[in-house]
Parts: C-alpha cells; structure tokens; sequence
C-alpha cells in the first residue's frame, strides 16, 4: 500500500538539493515517462550563431577603424584628390602674379587693413585660397627669370634663364595653350604689361582667340608714332585683314565691348604703346586704360559665351604683370596696389566659377619673386624696435615711374634751370607724388615706409592659390607640377605638341646637333646671362 503522501504520478528518484536545476528535456522525461532523444546540432544552433555573430561584428568594426584610418591618411598625405577632375567640359583659368612672393601679400594686407581701417583678421581674397608653395629655380640657376618661369608652367619643364618654350637642348617643347586650342578649347590671355613679354610670350603662337593687354608699339609699323618695331610691317592691319581678327586700341573701343557681352573673336586689344601704368596711375587714367580686373571680366564673358554650344570650354591666362616691375623699380607704393588689383581680379574668376553652369577651376601662383622684400627694419641695434608704416605708402600718389616720367619732360624743357628742377622735385614730385613734406637729402630711399628690397629676382619659394579642384597643387612643388597640372585638369596632350614640333624643324632642317631655333645652344656661362625683360626705355612706354 502506498503512502498517503507520495505523489501518484511522479516515479521514485532520489531527492537532490540540486533539483530546481533540472533541464526541460529531464522533466519531459518524469511527466511522460518517454525519455526525450538527445538534442540535435541544430537545436544547439542558436548559441553558436550568436558567437559567430559577435565575431563577426568585432572584425567588421575593426576593419571600418582600419580602412577609415587609411583612408584619412591618404587624404593627408596625396597632394589632391584625383577623382576631382570633371569627365566633361570644363573651364581653367590660370593667374600669374609675376614677381610677387609672400613678402608682397604681407605688405599689401597691412596696407589694406590701415588705409581701410579694418581689423587684422580681415584678409585678401588670395589669402582665403592659399594651398601650396612652388619651388622656383631653373635648369641653370637657383634664381629663375621670367622666360624660364613660363616655361615651366606652359611646357611642365625645366629649361634655362632666357628661354621661352625652348629646353635645355635648344629643342621646341610644346605648350598646354597649343594642345588645348588642337584639343578643341578657345583659348585667351589678359595681361597689363606687353603681349611680348615673357609670361605670355610662352603661350602666344597663333593658337589664341582672345589678347588683351598692352605692347602696341610691337605691332605697328616704324614709319608710325609710337612704334618700337624695326621694320615697316603694320600686324594690327595684317591680323585684321588676312586672319580676320577684330582690333581695338582704345577706351572707348574696350567700352563697345560691354564686359564680354558684345565680343566677337578672335579679338586683339591693345591699349597702350608698351605697359598699361601701374595702377596707382591708372585710376586716374581710367578714362584712356581698362584694369585688370575689367579685361580679366571681359574675357570671362566672352570666353564662355564663345563656348556655350561646344562641349570644349575654354583656357585663360591672366597675368598681374607689373607687380614685377614695381619689385625690380623698388617701389612698394606702386606694389601694393597691383597686388589688390590682382587680388581684386582673382575674386572676380572666384565669382565667374561659382555662378558658371560649367566645371571650373583657377590656380594662381607667381614666376619668382622680384626684389627680396623685407618688411619693417630694426630701429636699434642693440633692442629689437622694429619699425614699419603703411600710412607713408598711403600718401603716395603716383608710382616712382610716372615721377620719373614728370622730370624726364621738365629735364627736357628749353628753359628748365638747375633751381627750377630742384624746386620740381621737391614740391612736386617729393611733396606732391611721394607725399613727404620733410624730406632730407640724407635719407636712404627705404628710410621712412621702413622696408627694404633689391633691384632683382629672388630664390624664394612663391605661393599656389586655387579654387575646388585644384587639391593636387596642395603642399610644396616645383613650378613645372603646376604646368603638369593644367594640362592634366585640360586632358590635353602637349607632348604629342611637342613631337609636331621637332618633326616639323628637322623637317625644315632648323634642328641639327648643337643647333636649334635660334642658333648654337648656349654655354651654361650663357644661360646664366639672361637679359633682364624689364625694359625701361621712355621711346615707347609712354604711348
């Protein structure tokens, strides 16, 4: 008989204090008296997915660290990005600030900023896009010319002080003006100083659709006022007339042109005999000479309006020209204001870019710098008071050129006495130019703006400007990786240029061994003799 106590259905097993831990497969089992068969891999799964999982996750989680980590010091350390080059049409604008260093951008500012009143934060638009410094040397010297420099940037090479577009073995080398205009784009320079000069002369053979700037002495006839040509060919008729160009030569001319919107190419434009003044001069000339910043605009207009059915866009060199001559004149009064001219000009292209419907890019760097500036001199010997005032360059009036334009006439009048021209400089040109009412004969010409310079080119590494899109000119390069990179953000193939070129003058036997273009190939003795470009005589310069 069974005890009142024990429970019917549950079989006899022995007690356990353990037995709360009893697993659902052992109580299955006492309820229905059916042993339960041992559990399969697959009812064991779940356990085993959740490990997998967390594996899983810890390693992705890991590699996402990793690849970001990569990721970011690529961006880092790879000048640019090369995924920002459009697969499209595309505009480039390339500025050169010819002589300006990073010793005229501090100048500038500091004028800026005290002739305007304004806080030390507030800075040019240049500033605002700084990205790189190029390296500026030659193939023959530390300290490039302006020839050399230019052709660093239209060929991508190395070549010696003196040549344009011709390297170091006297051989023609291809420019990316040449194989964009063959590529299909339209193609443009704006300068202040000649068209000849060294800057655009390195771009210039007869592959451009629009020129603005000065040199009209180049182009016409000796037979007429003005002219600096050695014979009796008038280019300006010769353009119009065979080629078909359009030609203007004044104001009012440049003013028909309505900034670009009434343009029809090709067109030359050449407002003065030689260099457009300085612009310290020019504004108070505006009505004979346009600014940089106007033809820089004018060109912009007409350039993409030229292009607006074509799949090509378009390529634009515009150059501050003078801010070298106001470094080699040493005449920073002159300097500043062409640096905010060229300044003023850049944000112009920074704007064009934003509001154009096409792809756009503007880099802007310098040649070299001119005249080693040094901003401020030491007062004491022995404590360091340094001295440096912007205000002196405010009360200058006109450049140290256009003075010495002034007293070249009154040295040249009939009746002109040696007191009369002593009294001429002091009240006028002194006192009324330079805006210095206690001058001494003593004083050094640096005395009081307190800033010293040279007469010539310097070594120093020049600033890169440029817009979205021209991350792979970020850091420190040599000036020939700025020309590589036009021509790549162009896709254009300069050396297939330069190939045309060579073939074509050993075709015409102008290119044998030791010969080239111009004659033998000069000794390193000769590269290193390069004549300075800046030419000061008054014949011309003043039509």
């Amino acid at each position: 008989m069974s005890s009142s106590n024990k429970p019917l259905l549950a079989p006899d097993r022995p007690s356990s204090e353990h037995s709360f831990e009893m697993s659902a497969s052992e109580e299955d089992t006492l309820l229905t008296g059916t042993r339960a068969r041992e559990a399969s891999p697959q009812r064991r799964s779940p356990f085993w997915r959740e490990v997998g999982l967390f594996i899983w996750a810890v390693v992705a989680t890991a590699a996402v660290i990793i690849l970001g980590v990569l990721t970011q010091h690529r961006r880092e350390t790879t000048p640019g990005d090369v995924g920002n080059k459009p697969s499209g049409k595309r505009n480039l604008v390339f500025m050169v600030s010819d002589g300006m260093g990073p010793a005229s951008l501090s100048l500038t500012r500091s004028f800026r900023q005290y002739e305007g009143k304004l806080a030390i934060d507030d800075i040019l638009q240049l500033d605002q896009h700084l990205i790189g410094q190029s390296r500026t040397r030659s193939s023959s010297s530390l300290v490039t010319d302006s020839a050399a420099g230019a052709t660093a940037f239209s060929c991508g090479l190395k070549s010696y002080n003196g040549a344009i577009s011709v390297l170091p073995d006297h051989t023609a080398c291809g420019t990316v003006l040449e194989a964009a205009k063959k590529a299909g784009y339209l193609t443009g320079l704006v300068v202040t100083t000649d068209l000849t000069d060294a800057t655009p002369a390195a771009s210039l053979p007869i592959v451009v659709d629009l020129m603005l700037g000065g040199g009209r002495c180049h182009f016409l006839p000796n037979t007429t006022e003005g002219s600096c040509r050695k014979d009796t060919r008038d280019i300006t008729k010769l353009a119009q007339e065979k080629y078909g160009w359009n030609y203007i030569n004044d104001r009012a001319g440049f003013d028909k042109l309505k900034l670009g919107k009434d343009v029809k190419l090709p067109l030359l434009g050449l407002f003065a005999g030689s260099d457009i003044p300085y612009e310290i001069d020019r504004r108070n000339q505006n009505d004979i000479y346009p600014s940089l910043d106007e033809m820089a605009r004018t060109a912009l207009t007409a350039l993409e309006a030229a292009t607006k059915d074509s799949d090509k866009g378009f390529f634009l060199l515009i150059e501050g020209s003078r801010i070298d001559h106001a470094g080699h004149g040493n005449d920073p009064a002159a300097q500043v204001h062409e640096v905010l001219a060229y300044d003023k000009a850049f944000g112009s292209v920074l704007k064009f870019l934003a509001e154009s419907k096409d792809e756009g890019v503007v880099v802007g760097t310098s040649d070299h710098e001119t005249g080693g500036l040094s901003i401020a001199r030491q007062n004491n010997p022995t404590y360091p008071e340094y001295l440096w005032y912007p205000e002196v360059l405010s009360k200058a009036t006109h450049s140290a050129e256009h003075l010495g334009f002034e007293l070249f006439d009154r040295a040249e009048a009939a009746k002109s006495t040696s007191e009369d021209i002593e009294k001429f400089v002091r009240n006028t040109l002194v006192k009324d130019g330079l805006g210095i009412t206690d001058a001494k004969d003593d004083e050094i010409p640096s005395g009081r703006r307190s800033a010293g310079a040279l007469t010539v080119h310097s070594g120093v590494d020049v600033n890169i400007y440029g817009s979205k899109g021209s991350e792979k000119l970020i850091g420190n390069h040599e000036n020939t990786d700025v020309g590589k990179f036009l021509r790549e953000y162009l896709d254009v193939d300069v050396e297939a240029i330069t190939k045309e070129l060579n073939k074509k003058s050993s075709a015409f036997g102008v290119a044998s061994v030791g010969e080239g273009w111009t004659g033998p190939i000069p000794t390193e003795e000769e590269m290193l003799k390069a004549a300075d470009h800046y030419d000061a005589s008054l014949n011309h310069r003043r039509h």
